[in-house]
């Protein structure tokens, strides 16, 4: 994996944690570092089961498995929230 790879991983993790965050009701408690780790845990593990259900690369935009990922880590930060103790308010 080179530079380009590890930045562009952690640019997609932001931008999925972010959105995972705003399809969960109410405030989290978490901080920013935390949102771009979960959002990068939750786009390793939307690409993994998209690739187990067969997904494959697609000539635009693979919808379903943004989906997945968002969906991943934002059943990520209510783990999170819920380990920590950090209740959404």
């Amino acid at each position: 994996m080179d530079i380009g790879e590890i930045i562009g991983t952690i640019i997609f993790g932001a931008v999925i944690g972010v959105l995972a965050r705003l399809v969960l009701p109410g405030k989290q408690n978490i901080s920013a570092v935390i949102t771009v780790i979960l959002g990068i845990l939750g786009a390793l593990i939307g690409y993994w089961l998209w690739g187990l259900v067969g997904g494959g690369d697609t000539s635009g935009i693979d919808w379903i498995r943004w989906f997945i990922s968002i969906a991943a880590a934002a059943l990520l930060v209510v783990a999170y929230g819920s380990i920590t103790g950090r209740k959404q308010v």
